[in-house]
């Protein structure tokens, strides 16, 4: 006798099991990541960096990403289920089950750092996994859950790519660097708090303290304004620093200044449509900045 629909077993492909696995690490995320990477190498470079090191950099860059990733959602899957924006994410359906989700992440962070160590050089193997337990220990499972400011903090995590792009060709580090990563540390403030706006009752739900979530409107929307502010700042400065072109500095300043314009426009009008203007934009931003960053460098070389 057949079973009723509603009780039979539910069957997974292998490209669903894949594309379960393939969620945890996040690859939207990654591929932020990828994008300050490439050009921070080239600059680095002053040029065009051989090729097989530049994929051999984004491959354990995209491998360690994706690992703490995983990880990340692994811990924090008891909250996913609470929020909407995440509930459908792999272990909250139990596409993956939570001791293999975290197999795949180590192994995912043990490829990564071999893969860096053997084909780029120590140090960015060291900066990369340095990052996910940055990523792991200090915001998942410390300030995500306890501050306010957890995102001002734990998005250092985020940053620490162009460190490891640079390491790649140079196996040190430099000023530069570390202004390409003030710039995406400061960067991440209005970036992730501009979503958490249109977010703000799942975090609630998840008693998980994101500014949107604990603080009024009118003072997240002031936070982002002084974040983007100080964006602008070491934007320009960037320029100094890494002795960048007039196409670099006059793209900086006009990149900026619509960033606080729709900054301006957030504080005055408080509204999520507002919020999510600035969101959409700021992935625009970054990127555009980090790619004048490399043809400056190419077209001055």
């Amino acid at each position: 006798m057949a079973l009723p629909a509603a009780t039979l077993p539910r069957r997974t492909t292998v490209g669903s099991r894949l594309g379960a696995y393939v969620a945890l690490t996040k690859p939207r995320i990654i591929e932020l990541l990828l994008i300050t990477t490439l050009p921070t190498m080239i600059v680095a470079q002053r040029g065009m960096p051989p090729v097989w090191l530049m994929a051999a950099t984004l491959l354990g860059g995209a491998l360690a990403a994706g690992g703490a990733n995983a990880i990340n959602m692994f811990v924090d899957r008891d909250i996913d289920k609470l929020m909407h924006r995440t509930r459908k994410r792999p272990l909250v359906t139990g596409a993956v089950a939570p001791r293999n989700a975290l197999v795949f992440a180590i192994t995912l962070e043990v490829v990564a750092f071999l893969e860096l160590w053997g084909w780029v050089n120590l140090l960015s193997a060291c900066l990369a996994v340095a990052a996910t337990l940055f990523y792991v220990f200090v915001y998942t499972l410390w300030l995500k859950r306890t501050s306010s400011q957890n995102i001002v903090i734990g998005g250092a995590a985020g940053a620490v790519p162009v460190l490891v792009g640079w390491a790649a060709v140079t196996n040190s580090l430099a000023w530069t660097p570390l202004v390409m990563f003030a710039i995406i540390f400061v960067w991440t403030p209005p970036h992730f708090w501009a979503l958490a706006v249109k977010y703000k009752d799942d975090y609630q739900a998840a008693s998980v303290p994101m500014l949107p979530a604990v603080a009024t409107f009118r003072r997240t929307a002031a936070e982002i304004l002084i974040y983007s502010l100080l964006l602008v700042g070491v934007s320009v400065l960037l320029a100094a620093v890494a002795t960048l072109g007039a196409l670099y500095l006059v793209s900086a300043i006009a990149l900026g200044a619509v960033f606080v314009a729709l900054a301006v426009r957030l504080w005055r009008t408080a509204t999520p449509k507002a919020a999510m203007q600035l969101f959409s934009y700021s992935i625009t931003y970054l990127t555009l900045l980090f790619v004048v960053m490399a043809v400056d460098v190419l077209i001055n070389h």
